[in-house]
C-alpha cells in the first residue's frame, strides 16, 4: 500500500471545492433535472428538510435527514412508466422523494483529519459521497506531516496534555468540533478521489503501469441485457456498482459482444422526455444504436418537450412547448446507421460504449473515466473491440490500489488472461 494514502487527509482534497447545497426531496423532477446536470457521478443527494430551522445539528442527525441519490437513469426510468408518459407535466412536477431509492449509507460524514486510507475503505464498503465540515479552525496539513501531526493532537485531547504544540496550531478541538456544526460543507465523490489518486502516479509506482487484469481490477459480476429485449427491462435489473446495464449480442460460441449501454453516465446531460419514451416503447438494441430521423419522421409520434429544447420567444421568463419528433440526437445519440443491425461499425458517438483492452494499464483507464466523466468502462478482449468480458468502475480501482501487492504475473498472454476471467 502506498504510503501516500497515510501521510494525506480528507481535508487536503477539500481545497477550492464549492459549498455543498442541499436538495430536498419536496423539490420537483423539473428541478432534479436541472441540477443533475451539473452534478458529480451522474447523481444528486437528497435530503429530507430540518425540522427546526435555526438549530444546530449533529452529524447524526444530519445523516438520518440523508435519503439517498437520485441518478438521471433513476429519473428516466420514473418517466418511461405509463401513467407518466400519458400526463407528462404531472410527472414533471412529482416530487423527488417518491422517485429517489432510499439507501442512507451512500453519503457519511467525515471530519477533515480523516486519513485518505479510512476514506478509501468506506468508499470500498459503499458510500459514493463524503461530507466534509469547511470548518474555519481547519487549514489544511497535507503531505507527510499530517499523519504525524493529527496523532499527536489526538492523543493530546485523550490525556489533556499540550505535548509542546504551539497554541495558534491548526488542530482541531471539541469547541472547535462543535462550532463546525454550523460550518459550511463540501461533498467529495469518489471521482474526486480519482482525481488525486491521477496526482500522485509517481508515488503509486509501478501499480498504474500495471494491467488493469493483473492488479485485479476487472469486476465480472455486471448486468448486461440482449439487444433484442425491450430497453424497459434494464429497470427490472438489480442495482449495481457501477449503475450501468450492458446491451450485447450473443455469438454462436456464447460470447458477449458489446453494442452500447443504458447508465447514468449516458443519459446523464440528454432529453428526459425523449429518453423516456424510446426507453418505454424501443428494444434495447435500437435505444443504444439510435433512430435516424428519416425514419422516426415515419415511425415514431411527437410530444411536447420544454425542458431541453425551448423557444427563442420566451414571455415572462417561461418557455412554451413546442411540439418535438423524438430522435436518437434529441437524447443525445449521434449514430451512424438508420436502423439497428446496421452500419454498426461506423461512427455511433455518444451511444457507442466506453471501452479498454484487457491489457490496458490502470492510469490509462483512470485517465479515461476522467476525461469522458464516466463511472466506468467497459473491458473487451485485446483481439476484439467488442468481446465484453467485464467491466472497471470507481469500487474497483479503490480496491485495486489499495490492496496489499502480490505476486501475480503481469506479462501473461492474452489467451491465457481471457480463460482466466471466463472461469
Amino acid at each position: 500500500m502506498a504510503s501516500v494514502f497515510l501521510y494525506h487527509v480528507v481535508g487536503d482534497l477539500t481545497v477550492g471545492k464549492p459549498d455543498f447545497m442541499e436538495f430536498y426531496g419536496t423539490e420537483t423532477i423539473e428541478s432534479a433535472i436541472q441540477v443533475i446536470g451539473d452534478s458529480t457521478e451522474c447523481g444528486i443527494p437528497v435530503w429530507r428538510k430540518r425540522q427546526h430551522v435555526g438549530m444546530t445539528e449533529n452529524s447524526e442527525i444530519r445523516q438520518q435527514r440523508f435519503v439517498g441519490i437520485l441518478t438521471s437513469l433513476d429519473i428516466v426510468a420514473f418517466l418511461a412508466r405509463s401513467e407518466c408518459l400519458e400526463n407528462q407535466e404531472k410527472a414533471m412536477k412529482t416530487p423527488v422523494s417518491e422517485v429517489v431509492v432510499p439507501n442512507n449509507y451512500l453519503l457519511k460524514q467525515v471530519d477533515p483529519a480523516t486519513r485518505l486510507i479510512d476514506a478509501f475503505e468506506m468508499m470500498k464498503l459503499g458510500v459514493k459521497r463524503l461530507l466534509v465540515p469547511k470548518s474555519k479552525v481547519w487549514k489544511g496539513m497535507s503531505k507527510r506531516f499530517s499523519i504525524l501531526y493529527n496523532g499527536k493532537w489526538l492523543k493530546n485531547i485523550e490525556t489533556g496534555s499540550n505535548n509542546n504544540l504551539p497554541s495558534n496550531s491548526n488542530r482541531p478541538s471539541s469547541s472547535s468540533t462543535n462550532s463546525a456544526i454550523c460550518d459550511k460543507f463540501c461533498c467529495l465523490s469518489r471521482e474526486d478521489i480519482i482525481r488525486f489518486l491521477i496526482g500522485c502516479l509517481g508515488a503509486l509506482a509501478p501499480l498504474p503501469l500495471s494491467s488493469i487484469f493483473s492488479v485485479g481490477a476487472i469486476n465480472q459480476h455486471y448486468n448486461c441485457i440482449e439487444a433484442s429485449l425491450p430497453a424497459l427491462e434494464v429497470t427490472r435489473k438489480p442495482p449495481g456498482d457501477p449503475f450501468a446495464v450492458a446491451v450485447v449480442e450473443l455469438t454462436p460460441n456464447g460470447q458477449c459482444k458489446i453494442i452500447g449501454e443504458i447508465s447514468a453516465s449516458k443519459l446523464w446531460k440528454c432529453d428526459y422526455l425523449a429518453a423516456a419514451w424510446a426507453l418505454a416503447n424501443l428494444s434495447a438494441g435500437q435505444f443504444v444504436m439510435g433512430v435516424e430521423d428519416n425514419v422516426t419522421s415515419r415511425l415514431l409520434p411527437e410530444f411536447p418537450v420544454n425542458l431541453s429544447v425551448r423557444d427563442d420567444n420566451v414571455a415572462n421568463g417561461v418557455s412554451s412547448p413546442r411540439q418535438m419528433k423524438f430522435s436518437s440526437r434529441s437524447i443525445g445519440f449521434n449514430p451512424g446507421s438508420s436502423s439497428f443491425g446496421i452500419g454498426r461499425s461506423m461512427y455511433r458517438g455518444r451511444s457507442a460504449p466506453l471501452t479498454c483492452k484487457i491489457t490496458s494499464s490502470l492510469a490509462a483507464v483512470m485517465a479515461q473515466m476522467l476525461s469522458h466523466r464516466a463511472t466506468h468502462v467497459w473491458v473487451t478482449e485485446d483481439e476484439s473491440d467488442d468481446v465484453l468480458l467485464g467491466v472497471v468502475g470507481y469500487a474497483d480501482i479503490l480496491f485495486a490500489v489499495t490492496k496489499p501487492p502480490t505476486m501475480t504475473t503481469v506479462n501473461q498472454s492474452n489467451e491465457a488472461m481471457r480463460i482466466e476471467i471466463q472461469n
